[in-house]
């Protein structure tokens, strides 16, 4: 049986790249910082829940899709009691969440799934709760998802999502804001104010992943997310947080309230916010609904039997280990493209072997989990060999700590010079001329010392890769 096509109008190839590596970087690069922002999320999806259970028939078998370190699923495991899986394209972002039955203390975890959104690798009506909190605006076509969120939950069964954004009415848009960790004196202010919001172009910090590679669907309104709900669930929840913060915004907050039939939907409308909603899929849940009954063959969709240490399709062929506690099921044309392996031009600092490519000019591996770095001096060289024909472009991803000028080379012809806008995260891309190998040289200013260091340090670097037209 031939494998059905992987369809990226929905998300393209590029995005989804993007996505694998922001997601194993963000699920646990930083520990102390993201558990505290992981828990913060659980106490607000956890309270949407819990005030809502009486339209939630069951809780289990359930899906969270884009679960990133799956700290929800988690949640729901261990707090609520109910079995199911945790979904996210990031393979790596699964792998270090499970630290986090150690830093919790938990008992219990969801079974892990490195899968696509739009191509869940799970049986039509097979899922009794299907969840996912800001994961539907990473898609172009949000119909895609629903379609498929639609076909996996059995009758009766539940779509909880959260923290989508609503757009704003009351903003110019003339202006693309960093989220308030990278902002300038000046943005800091005006977004504690709450004015940042009356000129900002679309949700603030959505500049910020779109220049790591991660497009941004921000083009729905109240009433879009209204329609786009109805088409596939006739009964549901809305729930509507609308935009409250700075005294700007609460200066309109309480002009609204002067008119009568104030509602939270009608202010987020005109200020934006966030857009909670549980949605039922018409019909009575099965009894019954068992937990390994639920996969199918991301290939073919064939049923997939259970297997606790390996998953294999005897429709088609399709195979998948539990390799560190994940099932790898994206259909096999796209896990060959987001998850090479070791290979020569991709060199990953997060993967052992990818010293074979450093030339010169790094300093020891350092970070944690996703977040694996080499610091680099004024100058640095690494390799990259072609493995496949086609046009090639370069992408560097690293961290500067200054306003960085960055020069590249390949093969000692010039690719560009970069002048950093912002301190942080940042991502270069430049294509390359044809040849079979690359060396690539990196220079960097200004340099600095850091107190009892003895190394000369300028930025760092954590992935190096050729990317295929």
């Amino acid at each position: 049986m031939e494998p059905l096509p992987v369809d990226t109008r929905a998300q393209d190839l590029s995005v989804k790249r993007a996505q694998v590596d922001f997601h194993k970087f963000a699920s646990l690069g930083q520990p102390e910082r993201v558990l505290a922002a992981y828990a913060d999320e659980n106490t607000r999806r956890a309270a949407i829940l819990e005030d809502n259970l009486d339209f939630v028939p069951s809780l289990e078998p359930f899906l969270e899709i884009g679960a990133n370190a799956g700290h929800t699923s988690y949640m729901l495991v261990n707090r609520f009691g109910a079995q199911g899986y945790a979904l996210d394209i990031s393979f790596d972002a699964l792998r270090y969440g499970q630290y986090l039955r150690t830093a919790w203390n938990l008992g219990r975890s969801p079974v892990l799934v490195a899968g696509d959104a739009t191509r869940l690798p799970f049986r039509s009506g097979s899922l009794a709760f299907v969840m996912g909190f800001q994961m539907l605006s990473q898609f172009m076509d949000i119909d895609a998802v629903l379609r498929e969120v639609h076909r996996v939950l059995a009758p009766g069964g539940v779509y909880f999502f959260a923290e989508e954004p609503i757009r704003r009415v009351l903003s110019l848009r003339l202006y693309r804001a960093p989220y308030p960790d990278r902002m300038n004196p000046v943005e800091r202010l005006l977004y504690r104010w709450g004015l940042l919001d009356y000129i900002a172009a679309d949700v603030i910090g959505a500049w910020q992943e779109e220049s790591f590679g991660i497009r941004q669907n921000h083009r729905y309104g109240l009433r879009d997310w209204l329609g786009i709900i109805g088409r596939y669930f006739p009964e549901g929840r809305v729930l509507t947080f609308p935009r409250a913060s700075g005294w700007a915004n609460q200066a309109v907050l309480q002009a609204l309230r002067l008119f009568p039939g104030y509602t939270d939907a009608r202010a987020a409308r005109f200020l934006g916010g966030t857009l909670a909603a549980l949605c039922r899929k018409p019909g009575s849940l099965p009894e019954t609904l068992p937990l390994q009954d639920c996969l199918a063959c991301p290939d073919c969709l064939a049923p997939l039997p259970w297997n606790a240490a390996e998953l294999r399709c005897s429709a088609c062929g399709f195979a998948a280990a539990l390799e560190d506690g994940v099932f790898n099921l994206l259909p096999s044309k796209l896990r060959e493209e987001l998850y090479p392996g070791a290979r020569p031009d991709n060199l990953d600092f997060s993967k052992p072997g990818h010293e074979q490519g450093l030339l010169e000019g790094f300093y020891e591996l350092e970070g944690e989990f996703g977040n694996r770095y080499r610091w680099m001096g004024p100058r640095a060289r690494l390799r990259l060999v072609r493995t496949r024909e086609g046009r090639a472009v370069l992408r560097l991803q690293g961290y500067s700590p200054s306003l960085a000028r960055i020069d590249l080379r390949a093969n000692g012809a010039p690719l560009g010079t970069w002048r950093l806008e912002r301190t942080g995260l940042f991502v270069l891309e430049a294509p390359l001329p044809l040849a079979r190998e690359y060396i690539i040289d990196i220079a960097a200013s200004p340099v600095f010392k850091a107190e009892g260091d003895l190394r000369t340090l300028s930025v760092n670097i954590s992935l190096a890769r050729l990317q295929y037209g």
